[in-house]
């Protein structure tokens, strides 16, 4: 029933954001794939393995490359800021855990001689 009231449409909120062209996901890709090659390519350098700066250095370029995706590829970068808030808190969560894991591991040495073998 009409009461006589000519009612808008309503406009869905924060949605007018404009995501990236064809272009920008094409120039993503190039980055992604120079950061690839970067990461192959260190791997094959023999001093990064004898310093112990491969595995920081692999995982720093692994970061970059995980928050690219997420951010352009996930749409997360043009998305609510809640879902930023609640992926950033759940990877901070993992990699504290991965963090207090390795220096468990690494300051703690678990001697499993027991002869049960």
């Amino acid at each position: 029933m009409s009461h006589g009231a000519a009612t808008a449409p309503v406009e869905p909120a924060d949605h007018a954001h404009e995501h990236p062209s064809d272009r920008k996901y094409i120039e993503i890709a190039i980055i992604l794939t120079i950061i690839t090659l970067v990461e192959v390519a260190i791997y094959y350098i023999e001093w990064m393995h004898d310093s112990g700066v491969l595995v920081p250095t692999l995982f720093v370029l692994s970061i970059a490359k995980f928050v690219t995706v997420v951010g352009y590829y996930m749409h997360l970068k043009f998305d609510d800021p809640r879902f930023l808030y609640i992926f950033a808190g759940g990877l901070v969560i993992a990699l504290a855990v991965i963090g207090a894991l390795y220096a468990l591991f690494t300051t703690h040495r678990i001697g499993y001689s027991f002869g049960l073998l």
